[in-house]
Order: C-alpha cells, then structure tokens, then sequence
C-alpha cells in the first residue's frame, strides 16, 4: 500500500514505487473536466481485476480539475495524479506523460468523459494471459447522451473471438482505429518506441495504424471493453475533436495525420495495405464531412477542396471503386469543383435520394448524374448511373427526390408545405400523383392525403396542410422527435421517401392540446441541421399532468394493459 506521496512542479502528485506491482496501468486523461472525471474514475474503481494503477493526466486544466483529480488520488492509493506544467491542447502528450511514469506491464487508455464496463480490464488481461499478445481489443458501446440510444462501434469487426496475425490477416480493423477500445503489452510499445503523434490532432488514427502493422499477434474480443459518450448537438466550444467539422484546421488535420499514415506505410513495408487504409478513409473519414457539405457555403466549400483535392488525387482506384455510386459522385463532384452540385448530391448519402435531374447519352446508351453528360473521362466514369438501372428498378426502390421548397405557418398548430417531388426516370405515370404524408409520433400514424401536380416532365409540386395537433398521442404522452414521410403507390407498389426541408428556416412551436392523451404538449418543427436535412418534429410533455399524470400513466401503461385496451376499443366499434 502506498503510504506517501512527493510532488514536483511539473508532474503534480506522483507516488513512489511500492513492493506491489499493479497488472494495468488505466490513464484517464483529463483537460477542463471536474464534472464527468469523478465517473471516469469510479468505472475503473469498480473494475473485477482490481489490481490496478490509475493515472489521471490532466493536460493543465484551468477549472476545478485539480481539485477533484487531488481528492480523488487522497481517497484511494491507486490513484496517481499527474498534472502537466502547460497545456498541450491536445490527447498525445498527457497519454505519453502517463507511459513515462506507469508501473503495470499492461496499458490501457480511458478519456475522462467515457467510462469503462466493470469487466473491461479482467476481460483483456484474461486474453494477453492466455497468449502472448501485443496487444488485446474489444467492442465499444456508444451512448447519445440526448437520449441514452446505445450502439456498438464497428459491430462486424468484433463480432467474434479471434486472434490474429498482423493486420493483413483482416485489413478492415483500419476502421476501428480507437487507441481506447484496446489494452496494449508495455513490451510492444517500448520495443518500437511506439508513442502518441504530439502537436496533432486524430492521434488516434496514426497510433492505431503503426499498432496494427507492427504488431505480431493480436486477440479481438466481441465483449464491451469502452463506453463512449456521444454528444452530437454539443456547442462548438465545448465538442470533441470529431464534431469540429465545421473548422476547416479540423480538416486540415485529417488529412495532415493521412498523409503521415502513407508515409509509416510505405517505410514500414506495408505499402499493400494502402488501399484498404484509402478505403478507410473514403468511407470514414471523407464521409463524415460529406453529410455537412449542404450547410456549407461556397467559400468554406472551395477551401474544403483546396485541403482535400490534392490529397483525393493520390488515393487508389480501387478504393473508389469499392465505394456506393451516390459517394463516389459526391467526391467526383468535389473534385470537378460543381459546388452547387455537390450539396445537392450529399442530401442523398444513405438514404437513396435521386438526383434532380440525369442525362442520358444517346451516342452510348449512358445515364448521367445531372443536367449534361460529363467532360471528361474520368467524371464520366464516376457520374455514371446507367448500373443504378433507374428505369426499370422495382417501383419500392425506385429512385425520388422529395423536397419541401416553402414552410408556412398555418392555423393552430398546423403548417402548409409546398412539396416537390423529382422523378428523373420517369417512373410515375403522366398527371397527377396521389400522395400521402406519414407521421408516427406514438403507435397511431397520422397520414394526410395530397396531390402532386406535374410541372413538366420528371417534376411534380403539391401544397399540404400538416396539422400537427391531429396526431393521436400515446395515453401518457410522447417524447421524442419524428420525420415525416411521403408515399406513393403505382400498379399496387408502394413508394416510400424521406422528405428534405429547407437547409434553414425558424424554428415553429406550438402547444397541442388535450387530444387521445393525458397531458398537453409542446411541439417544435425545424430544419434537421445535419445529414439529409429532413422535416424535424419534436414533441415535449408540458404542464402539470406532465409531470404527474403522465408518469403515472406509463407505469400502467404495461403491455397486458395495452391489449386490453385495444381488445375493449375493438368492442366498442
């Protein structure tokens, strides 16, 4: 047991050696966050191995950090306090203070906003036990912390027990390149000086990548070892790192720390793997930004080129031809400099969104993305949509674009929508369409009928009253946000697609009163703000029987009670 401790102004409170030594060394490191770092820390305290060494690293915070992080060292003697003489705005430098003075043979890596599940230390020891590892990696649960939806991270890569080695034996793991989701051999690292890039920011993505080719044999586990905090909506100041997209040097650095990893890949002799890491960042990293592009104006736009256009030009082509064709357009529209088009394009990532309009090439039987057949060869490569076979598809899958051009407020709680629906294979008949808009905020689904107009060929434009006060709430209430949907039906096949609202509008709220429920609510529309930019609509229980009657009414509210309720109304008809 630790009975004394030294200080020294440049590393804060540090123990001496003890006769004990600890089996894992757990860094929580640590920058402006007395909140959530006592959570941090209790999850390694309740860790089932507990012979363990906690280093807190904190990155010279300026609130109450110190304070707790000292408090937190007085109350147990596994805990180590390390405090840096400046701060280093970044994760490299406080995880490498930390590896200078662990004692445990076994390292692993928590942030101070995170947590780690009880077993995550007893569950990777046990595997480097079993064999000799270089290092040892599990799953990752993601928590939204707007909501507390859980996911696991890469699901498919940690599916199943399995010991590999080296990378090549699965190159796909350059996808999970979180350095916290694994529990590395002391051994490893210092054999090949192996430490966190300082001055950068995603050093994880370079450690990860030098980990991965230089280790011999690694054990993959498909039990949670991480519990990562998502905060998508947080404020700009106050996000991490990966949700700074709108600052072009979070750009900038991207793809500085890509070009690094290109470089230790073709030093190390691993320059077979550049196409699966291109891949990776095809699909990852570029893609991540590509769901913004449609909030970005054109001088962010051409500076967002001018960072990533010169490195796009030296990627494989084999990774952009393992790439979704909406994807591969978006990039080649980037790399053409159509920036109008490009935030058009983006609008359809993941969600099979048609382009407004196609082209088809008579001379070669081609189909085009856009208003007129590409230039040169290489965007008529990319743009091509002749395999997406966009004519005689199944009607379910065919390919529509529905947007909303005009939101206005209308009575009560209500809104008009002008609707537009784009139809470039024409694949509705002529004349009008018969829409139907769908909203589900409980298990009743609010369906208003429309007519779609033709405008010309392939367009059609409709106006719909959206009465948000007729949707028919769950007895206890709703809490939560939908979009709505539009549907069609042609020759007995349903259509169904999201429906785009304008990029940005006021946000209109409303109370709806008493309806099938207990409780009045407040409802908000506004623009997504991310990703597609959908129709935004959430529901707040408001007043007192929100906050009485409703919970009452949710703990009645057990299945046996909703079929007997069900069964009573189906009575009573």
């Amino acid at each position: 047991m630790r009975t004394a401790t030294t200080t020294s102004p440049a590393t804060g409170t540090l123990p001496p050696l003890s006769s004990s030594t600890p089996d894992v060394t757990v860094t929580v490191i640590v920058y402006n966050d007395a909140e959530r770092l006592p959570r941090a820390v209790a999850s390694v305290l309740r860790q089932t191995h507990a012979n363990i060494e906690i280093v807190i690293s904190d990155d010279h915070s300026t609130d109450a950090t110190e304070e707790v992080a000292r408090e937190l060292a007085a109350h147990d003697p596994r805990i180590v306090y390390l405090r840096l003489p400046e701060n280093s705005g970044g994760c490299s430098a406080p995880r490498n203070r930390a590896l200078e003075i662990a004692r445990a043979p076994y390292l692993m890596f928590l942030d101070s906003d995170d947590e780690l599940p009880e077993r995550a230390v007893e569950t990777l020891l046990a595997a480097h036990r079993e064999r000799d590892l270089d290092f040892a990696m599990g799953a990752v649960h993601r928590v939204r912390v707007d909501g507390g939806r859980r996911t696991t991270w890469m699901p498919h890569l940690v599916a199943e027990r399995r010991t590999l080695d080296g990378i090549e034996a699965d190159p796909r793991l350059f996808f999970e390149h979180l350095s916290t989701s694994k529990m590395y051999a002391r051994a490893f690292l210092d054999r090949h000086g192996l430490r966190f890039p300082e001055g950068i920011h995603y050093e994880d993505q370079l450690f990860s990548a030098q980990a991965y080719c230089l280790a011999k044999t690694f054990t993959v586990v498909p039990e949670p070892v991480y519990r990562w905090y998502i905060a998508p909506y947080a404020a700009s100041d106050t996000a991490s790192i990966s949700n700074q997209r709108h600052k072009l040097s979070n750009v900038r650095d991207r793809v500085h720390v890509q070009r690094l990893i290109d470089a230790f890949l073709a030093e190390s002799g691993h320059e077979g793997l550049r196409e699966d890491k291109d891949f990776k960042f095809l699909k990852h990293d570029f893609r991540m930004y590509a769901g913004d592009l449609p909030y970005r104006d054109d001088t962010w736009l051409t500076s967002f080129a001018d960072l990533v256009n010169s490195y796009l030009d030296t990627l494989s082509e084999g990774a952009y031809a393992r790439l979704p064709r909406s994807e591969r357009v978006v990039l080649r529209l980037l790399r053409d400099r159509r920036l109008s088009d490009v935030r058009t394009a983006a609008r359809g990532l993941g969600h099979d969104v048609a382009p407004r309009r196609v082209t088809p090439d008579e001379e070669n039987g081609r189909v085009y993305w856009g208003e007129r057949v590409p230039e040169s060869q290489e965007a008529r490569r990319e743009l091509d949509l002749t395999d997406l076979e966009l004519d005689t598809r199944p009607f379910f899958t065919a390919l529509l674009r529905h947007e909303i051009t005009r939101i206005t407020r209308g009575p009560g709680a209500s809104v008009d929508l002008t609707v537009r629906t784009y139809d470039p294979a024409r694949r509705l008949p002529v004349g009008p369409q018969r829409a139907v808009l769908h909203l589900s905020p409980g298990r009743r689904r609010l369906t208003v009928a429309f007519r779609l107009s033709p405008v010309r060929p392939g367009l059609f434009e409709g106006r719909v009253r959206l009465d948000l006060a007729a949707a028919r709430l769950p007895v206890h209430g709703f809490e939560g946000t939908r979009h709505p949907v539009l549907r069609l039906r042609h020759r007995g096949r349903t259509h169904t697609g999201i429906l785009l609202a304008p990029l940005a509008f006021p946000p209109l709220t409303a109370r709806v009163p008493y309806r099938a429920g207990l409780t009045p609510h407040r409802v908000t529309l506004r623009p997504e703000g991310h990703n597609p930019g959908r129709l935004h609509i959430t529901w707040q229980p408001v007043g007192t029987t929100a906050k009485v009657l409703r919970p009452a009414a949710r703990r009645l509210s057990t299945p046996r009670t909703r079929r007997a309720a069900r069964l009573v109304s189906n009575v009573l008809r």
